[in-house]
């Protein structure tokens, strides 16, 4: 019996790094993309894919769509909607077992749909070079780009020297009454108090909210476009929570405006993800694989936006915290979940 034993414990030795190695195997082949030509050919077969989107279609979804047509012969058919629309149709398309859309981008509500079952997981390429917070562990979304939430202010009324340089400056009593926002959204209120209470804490920035509470923000129930609009125009001297690429966009095309670089700020994503009951799941696969990729990443860049990649740069570097010489959190898809509900009702108690 001893010996049976002892040979029993030398085979599970010489058995113990073969297996580890299978494990190893197996995992990155569960894991690992390959969007070879049998997939392109599959892709090219189905021949299009419909995707929701609430990006821009002139600024970057019809760049996007033209280029993936160029190089691969596929029509990218998209319906553009915001966030929320975007994950209630997704929604009502799985529970009706009949979906129209193959892939998605939103900037909020994923993890509904995860949660849902209404997903289905995938890895491609670009995703490997992305941080931590810019992709799901379990594969079901990839960020496809990021913006950086600051306060913008309209250069004619508020000269160099007069724009706030911390978040305390803003309770200065001179911006009573002349600071903007858009409620309950992450472009305005719900990400300007994310932004505090994840760079403050809890205790210092609930102390923080009430004493800008204070302040009077003005609320205007418009489109982030709309609100950075009324401040180049004039209507208002500030706006908070304002993506740093659209008023970068806006000063490049000579409006009076530029974003104030506080510290720390918010860093959101928005994430791509692929329907489970896609009627064109190798075609919605190499549109994710192509937004990811350098070249896709590309075409993000020249209409403005952040890449999510960090080898492909935004057009002005110091949109980001490094070049930009500020600090920044970053939220992903899950913390914002867990606590939208709870950063408008600080809204509404203080704010409204």
């Amino acid at each position: 019996m001893p010996n049976i034993v002892t040979a029993v414990h030398r085979l599970a030795r010489n058995l113990a790094p073969m297996l580890a190695a299978y494990v190893l195997a197996a995992s990155m082949a569960a894991h690992a993309v390959d969007i070879g030509p049998e997939i392109v050919a599959a892709a090219k077969k189905e021949g299009r894919l419909t995707f929701y989107t609430p990006l821009v279609a002139d600024q970057v979804v019809r760049p996007l769509t033209s280029a993936f047509h160029a190089k691969y012969g596929i029509t990218a058919e998209f319906q553009r909607m915001d966030s929320s629309a975007v994950i209630v149709k997704v929604l009502n398309e799985y529970r009706a077992g009949r979906a129209v859309a193959d892939a998605f981008t939103t900037s909020l509500g994923i993890t509904t749909l995860m949660s849902a079952g209404a997903m289905r997981p995938f890895h491609v390429a670009g995703a490997d070079v992305l941080p931590a917070g810019y992709k799901d562990p379990k594969d079901f979304w990839v960020a496809d780009r990021v913006y950086v939430l600051e306060p913008a202010v309209n250069t004619k009324l508020v000269p160099a020297a007069d724009r706030p340089k911390t978040y305390d400056d803003l309770l200065d009593p001179k911006w009573a009454g002349r600071i903007v926002w858009r409620p309950s959204n992450l472009t305005g209120s719900s990400g300007f108090i994310a932004d505090v209470l994840m760079g403050m804490g809890e205790e210092k920035g609930m102390d923080y909210l009430r004493k800008l509470s204070r302040q009077k923000v003005i609320t205007l129930a418009e489109t982030d476009r709309a609100v950075l609009d009324q401040v180049i125009a004039g209507e208002y001297p500030m706006a908070l929570a304002m993506t740093n690429h659209n008023v970068e966009i806006s000063r490049k095309d000579g409006a009076p405006v530029a974003w104030i670089p506080l510290s720390p700020a918010v860093i959101f994503s928005e994430q791509v993800g692929l329907t489970k009951l896609g009627t064109h799941p190798n075609a919605a696969l190499l549109f994710a694989d192509f937004m990811l990729s350098r070249e896709g990443q590309t075409v993000f860049r020249k209409a403005g936006y952040i890449p999510a990649r960090p080898d492909v740069p935004p057009l002005d570097p110091k949109l980001l915290p490094a070049e930009g010489g500020f600090k920044a959190n970053i939220a992903t898809p899950d913390y914002v979940e867990k606590n939208y509900k709870r950063w408008e009702d600080i809204y509404r108690q203080l704010f409204r």
